[in-house]
């Protein structure tokens, strides 16, 4: 049976920062999944949740999250909040002086999201129902941003509402294959940095696909 202790220390052998290591030991990744799920939480695979979504392999999510480079006390923006998963590891990182935006165009997520981050007791998240291809401009301006949804490319709203220096993480390609792209903003213009191939569910919205190319085989 897979283990969280498993994935430490393939881990630790590899690249992970030990301050997201912490934050995976701490938390419970069995809890932001459908019950069926809990057994095999620490599969390094993708798993359902709700609504044909799913959260992301551990491994991606630390590869996202030690490009984010993020720092205590840094406010992120997250497109694409799931169960809420993702945006309780990055609170745990930047801290109580930190914040974590996540919009979530789903709403039964949204609930979701909110219900877990009660139950754990994290109250430096703020999650809301929203198109998150337009980021969120009453909470901006913002340290660093990921997008948890493949996207033709990075929407000029959350480039807008990111920090001059501040970094962008997101999956940018078609609907059936990314690359994962980190960028640093330098003169109100990214520098790119390609990570590696993956694949995402498609990201919705004014800057997401359209409904016409979401149908396919």
């Amino acid at each position: 049976m897979p283990t969280k202790e498993l994935l430490i220390e393939y881990w630790r052998k590899k690249f992970v920062d030990e301050r997201l290591i912490s934050a995976f030991s701490d938390i419970p990744r069995e809890l932001f999944v459908p019950k069926q799920f809990q057994e095999i939480a620490y599969l390094d695979q993708p798993l359902p949740t709700f609504r044909q979504q799913s959260v992301s392999q551990p491994t991606t999510t630390m590869i996202m999250l030690q490009a984010l480079s993020l720092k205590p006390g840094e406010k992120v923006f997250e497109l694409g909040s799931g169960g809420g998963y993702e945006a309780a590891l990055i609170s745990k990182i930047v801290g109580k002086k930190g914040k974590v935006v996540s919009v979530e165009v789903i709403p039964e997520l949204v609930q979701i999201a909110k219900t877990n981050s009660e139950m754990m007791g994290i109250h430096n998240l703020l999650f809301l129902e929203a198109d998150g291809s337009e980021g969120y401009l009453p909470q901006a301006p913002y340290d660093k941003a990921i997008i948890t949804a493949a996207c033709p490319a990075i929407p000029q709203p959350i480039i807008d509402q990111l920090r001059e220096g501040g970094i962008v993480i997101a999956p940018i390609g078609d609907i059936k294959e990314q690359v994962l792209v980190k960028g640093t903003k330098v003169n109100g213009r990214l520098d790119l940095e390609f990570l590696g191939s993956f694949q995402f569910m498609p990201m919705k919205g004014k800057h997401g696909f359209k409904e016409c190319d979401l149908l396919y085989d």
